[in-house]
């Protein structure tokens, strides 16, 4: 079995999605009076024509078999482990019902039972 090539995309194409990501994080923790979220939302749907999303795994379950997360563990349990907070987004091209990762999220996860104390 072949490995496919790694995608080559833009510099400045991550740089962009990245900040949108960030942007959006930004406007749901500090609200959005002036309605950006609607050109954001804009935006995003451009990239989409061109097969790029921007996936938040906050809140997804970790297993260190996942490729498309590079994760740090905090605290001492490494058993129910769940994305706690996201530092750059996983970002994927889709060709139709397949995806490739172009950018591996950089997450922090922690164990389910320390998070809800």
């Amino acid at each position: 079995m072949s490995i496919p090539p790694p995608i080559e995309i833009p510099r400045w194409t991550l740089v962009v999605l990245n900040s949108l990501y960030e942007i959006e994080r930004k406007l749901e923790v500090h609200g959005d009076p002036g309605h950006a979220k609607r050109n954001i939302d804009r935006i995003k749907e451009e990239f989409e024509q061109q097969s790029l999303i921007i996936e938040d795994p906050l809140g997804q379950p970790f297993k260190e078999t996942r490729t498309d997360l590079e994760a740090t563990i905090v605290g001492a349990g490494t058993e129910n482990l769940v994305v706690t907070e996201v530092i750059k987004p996983v970002i994927r091209l889709v060709n139709g019902p397949v995806s490739r990762v172009v950018q591996k999220g950089i997450v922090v996860v922690q164990s389910k039972e320390e998070t809800s104390q």
